[in-house]
């Protein structure tokens, strides 16, 4: 991947550059979720790069960006995003966004809404954390600072993906992967990323000003972010797209490929 050094942090970001005679073709710009990094996109990023410039970001101490003593908080990640935008040159951008990627799309959208020519929100939520599950996630980041994920893998598993796609064979390479990726992450960092997600605040309030073409999307089956909260988000948004993926967790993009890719495919060309 390449870096981009922005507001002192070198952001590691993966770049299909503009498609063979279409230098003037707009830009996506994807958002990982917590655990995983920009890889999480691979397969929307194949189908869509004929027509597309596509970029994919991973956060501090996610992926392949390098850890940083602070800055994993909402606001900043979306001030680092906003800067590798600009800097970059590849405004207006289409923004997608899975759970973590989408709390920074909301905030870029609803901050910085000339940036953006789209906001595509998969598996995300505009509240704060419920207090049960913010609970949870700093207990996991207890647990991945002193000895790593791996004890803790088998309660994850379930929140990351849902039941049709960890009960399905060709499902269990990519849950493998991405184990083993997490296993080879740097413990503070993913401690901080943890507890940003756990101790965000709610942009519930700021949402309502969105105006660029939105689209939301969550797996029916998503417990991280379950369905009510995406309904609740879309209908905050003015003119917002909602779609509710079957069989279906929290890591959309993995999970039902083809479906996304197709979600996308039609709107962001018609946006």
């Amino acid at each position: 991947m390449a870096t981009v050094d922005v507001r002192g942090v070198s952001i590691a970001y993966g770049d299909t550059g503009f498609p063979a005679g279409r230098p003037e073709a707009p830009t996506i710009v994807f958002g990982h979720g917590l655990l995983f990094g920009g890889w999480v996109f691979r397969a929307q990023v194949a189908a869509l790069r004929e027509r597309y410039r596509c970029v994919t970001l991973d956060w501090r101490g996610q992926g392949d960006t390098a850890p940083t003593r602070a800055g994993y908080d909402m606001d900043t990640l979306t001030a680092d995003a906003v800067a590798v935008i600009q800097r970059l040159g590849v405004a207006p951008v289409h923004w997608v966004g899975l759970s973590m990627g989408g709390f920074v799309g909301l905030r870029i959208a609803a901050r910085h809404g000339e940036l953006l020519r789209s906001l595509t929100l998969l598996d995300s939520s505009a509240d704060a954390e419920e207090p049960g599950a913010a609970g949870a996630y700093r207990r996991l980041a207890w647990v991945a600072r002193l000895v790593g994920v791996g004890p803790v893998l088998g309660r994850v598993r379930p929140t990351m993906f849902g039941p049709a796609f960890l009960a399905d064979p060709a499902g269990r390479p990519v849950v493998e992967e991405w184990a083993g990726r997490l296993g080879r992450a740097d413990r503070s960092a993913l401690r901080k990323a943890v507890l940003a997600v756990a101790d965000r605040p709610p942009v519930d309030r700021e949402i309502p000003g969105i105006a660029v073409p939105t689209l939301v999307v969550v797996g029916a089956d998503d417990v991280a972010t379950p369905p009510e909260r995406a309904e609740r988000m879309a209908a905050r948004i003015p003119g917002a797209r909602l779609e509710v993926v079957a069989d279906c967790g929290h890591t959309s993009p993995l999970e039902r490929p083809d479906v996304i890719t197709g979600l996308l495919r039609g709107f962001v060309a018609g946006a």
